[in-house]
């Protein structure tokens, strides 16, 4: 019983190496601002300020997900692209008509746009 209260205490007192600050990078998103309207079936670019970037990304590649009241949606815009671009384009997805849409810019963080309307169609998906 000895034995396996020293190991482990032994095995409580081994030291981890020490994580190493990671840089994050959230962009601001120019486009869409707000008040803006996508119809259903329409070509639209969602553009952010990647300017100023860290010097390491954690995730240089980028996704943009739509947002509704406040919930990302399972519904992906747009993916795969390098998040230095500073812009993507995409045909707007068949989704409910309504106000507070919003897109949420993912790669080395995440960052939500102002909220815009989406008119076309009556069905989700």
């Amino acid at each position: 019983m000895a034995f396996i209260a020293a190991l482990a205490s032994s095995a409580i007192a081994v030291s981890l190496p020490a994580r190493s600050a990671q840089d994050v990078f959230t962009p601001a998103i120019t486009s869409p601002k707000a008040g803006d309207i996508w119809n259903v079936g329409s070509s639209q670019t969602v553009t952010w300020d990647a300017s100023n970037p860290p010097a390491q990304l954690t995730n240089n590649i980028g996704q943009i997900m739509l947002v509704k009241n406040g919930y990302t949606t399972p519904v992906v815009l747009a993916a795969g692209f390098p998040i230095l671009d500073g812009s993507a384009t995409f045909v707007v997805p068949n989704v409910i008509n309504g106000t507070n849409y919003a897109v949420q810019l993912f790669g080395d963080s995440g960052d939500l746009s102002p909220a815009f309307t989406v008119i076309g169609s009556n069905s989700f998906f």
